[in-house]
């Protein structure tokens, strides 16, 4: 039997792409305004609910601004979105200035939870078996009231004995950290930063208040940093970063 031919990806995927590589290109340049979407039907691109989708697509992937009355506009680095601090860059400037928040920026939903780890790469990380129960804090950072990250503190329970309040929601008295190394005498360390894209899950398009339809795959990058005492792994902080932000490691 012959091999199948690669299955070619939707209409509005390939028009999307066929643009994104015309703003790489160059053809495009920042502040440019795409034809509209009744010029690429016109111009046979696709019906019109597949320029459209294409260009959700393009936004969600931060390349393009739509702007009711104003059309499609590429952004470029300083019309897209600002630089957002992971979560290393937030504890050093903590630690620097006492501050826990860059200017114009805040943070809502803060929840603590205790939660079965039904993810395979976290339970291998902090050393756990897996749907052994861990604690989920999270919370959502805003800059000018645009959620730019999803902050995520996945940390053994064993932590719980020296920091019960880690189940309540709000902050703690000092840093967690310098909690756990008073109560406990162990110093907490950091291991290296890593980076990985994936596709954002409902969830996490709906905390950043991104519309998109459901075949809509949007890409996301995710910091993930790993912190151990003399013990162990102890935590693991995840940000999950908006489509179309990079990050800053310093603060």
């Amino acid at each position: 039997m012959p091999p199948q031919a690669p299955k070619r990806p939707p209409k509005w995927r390939q028009l999307a792409d066929e643009i994104a590589a015309q703003i790489s290109e160059g053809t495009y340049t920042p502040g440019d305004r795409l034809p509209s979407v009744q010029a690429q039907v016109r111009e046979g691109k696709g019906a019109t609910a597949t320029v459209h989708r294409a260009y959700q697509a393009l936004e969600a992937e931060g390349l393009v601004r739509t702007t009711q009355g104003s059309g499609t506009t590429v952004l470029g680095p300083e019309s897209a979105s600002p630089n957002v601090l992971t979560g290393a860059a937030r504890l050093e400037r903590l630690r620097r200035t006492g501050q826990p928040l860059a200017p114009r920026e805040t943070y809502v939903s803060p929840r603590s939870v205790l939660r079965s780890c039904a993810d395979p790469q976290i339970a291998t990380l902090l050393g756990v078996d897996l749907y052994d129960e861990i604690v989920v804090r999270s919370r959502t950072f805003m800059r000018d009231g645009k959620p730019t990250v999803l902050a995520l503190n996945l940390i053994h329970a064993r932590a719980l004995a020296a920091l019960p309040e880690l189940l309540h929601e709000g902050p703690t008295e000092k840093f967690r950290h310098d909690l756990y190394a008073e109560r406990t005498g162990k110093t907490i360390t950091a291991g290296p930063e890593q980076s990985t894209a994936r596709f954002a899950s409902d969830n996490e398009l709906d905390e950043f208040g991104i519309d998109v339809p459901p075949d809509v795959p949007v890409p996301v990058l995710v910091l993930r940093t790993l912190y151990s005492d003399e013990d162990g792994p102890l935590e693991v902080w995840e940000d999950i970063l908006r489509p179309g932000m990079w990050h800053s490691s310093t603060a």
